[in-house]
């Protein structure tokens, strides 16, 4: 999606909008002379131009981005994907939600209070891209869409509550992915249901990053980085010189999205493996025995990746990936350094 300016005059992603419009001019402001009363004209100018630049950038602030609310994809089978998600993964199926893209109900496999897997059985053939959208929670969904709309992004004409009782919104990121940015209502479906369905034989229980196909990272980054505020945590490939995994944290949280860059179409099972999400353990090889023990055989033992972490890959019946991660390397990471500033969660407890 290159720089184009489309019949509204808005942006596309190729650069970050500029601060100030085009067509806006700042004049001097005028200060009288106030020699006479021993005043420094200097000060009374310079004050003045500081009054007009706050002026002039208030309402863009961000509202924040703290981390991962949901993943959705497709199956073609709810009681497969069942098998999986809880059998395998142990995360209870908490409730049903609604999206207005997706015919039916998608059930909703809980990862914490805030973090959910969500599956819609609606998978049609093996071409089909198994991913329906990514989520992000904000505080404060309705200045978020005013932002992004003042940043030149596609954005709903108004926000009002969504079928779970929540105030959201998604848009289209550079490479047609669907992004959910979601505010958390007293009232709504998982409020409603804070401090339930959380599971004991879960295997994880905080959601790390998401995974999604990129084709041009600099056009990822004019949308995430340069308007969002993500900022970069590693990137590396499979050799030292071809960055082909990129991970960008969430602005005010340790979340992250992991460009997946690939600019050939990849097969239906390769994109279940780029468009993935990973959980955080402490123990992954302790995680491999467990899923062993419930029936499932992962393709590969546990193993040190490029990026100096233990991961663990499962797959559902549809090729989806479930990355298990230690988020601390026990090497030294390939490629760049890891820049990880990780934070509090948003419960305060750290991962």
């Amino acid at each position: 999606m290159g720089l184009t300016e489309s019949a509204t005059g808005r942006l596309g992603y190729d650069s970050p909008v500029s601060l100030f419009s085009s067509a806006t001019i700042f004049r001097e402001p005028y200060v009288p002379d106030s020699r006479q009363g021993g005043r420094n004209p200097n000060v009374l100018r310079t004050l003045c131009w500081l009054v007009v630049f706050a002026l002039s950038i208030h309402g863009a602030d961000r509202p924040r981005i703290v981390g991962i609310a949901n993943i959705a994809v497709k199956v073609d089978s709810l009681d497969e994907a069942r098998k999986f998600y809880t059998g395998v993964v142990g995360m209870a199926e908490a409730f049903a939600t609604k999206d207005p893209a997706v015919a039916g109900d998608l059930a909703c496999f809980k990862v914490n209070d805030r973090q959910f897997v969500e599956v819609s059985p609606t998978l049609k053939s093996e071409s089909e891209d198994r991913l329906i959208r990514i989520g992000f929670e904000t505080n404060d969904a309705r200045k978020l869409r005013d932002y992004l709309a003042a940043k030149g992004v596609p954005v709903p004409a108004r926000i009002d509550k969504d079928p779970n009782g929540n105030r959201s919104f998604v848009v289209k990121d550079p490479d047609g992915h669907s992004v959910q940015f979601v505010q958390y209502l007293p009232g709504s479906i998982q409020s409603r249901d804070f401090g339930k369905h959380l599971a004991a034989m879960r295997i994880s229980d905080h959601m790390l990053h998401v995974g999604v196909r990129v084709v041009d990272p600099a056009k990822a980054d004019a949308f995430y980085k340069d308007i969002l505020g993500f900022r970069l945590q590693w990137k590396g490939g499979p050799t030292d010189n071809r960055f082909e995994w990129i991970s960008m944290m969430v602005p005010d949280g340790s979340d992250w999205i992991e460009y997946m860059v690939r600019e050939t179409t990849p097969t239906p099972q390769q994109l279940g493996v780029l468009h993935h999400y990973a959980l955080s353990t402490m123990d992954v090889q302790q995680v491999y025995k467990t899923v062993v023990e419930r029936g499932y055989k992962p393709p590969r033992e546990p193993a040190i990746a490029r990026d100096g972490r233990w991961l663990l890959q499962l797959y559902d019946k549809n090729f989806t990936r479930t990355e298990m991660m230690i988020r601390k390397p026990v090497e030294t990471p390939c490629c760049s350094p890891n820049l990880d500033d990780i934070k509090a969660n948003r419960d305060g407890s750290k991962q």
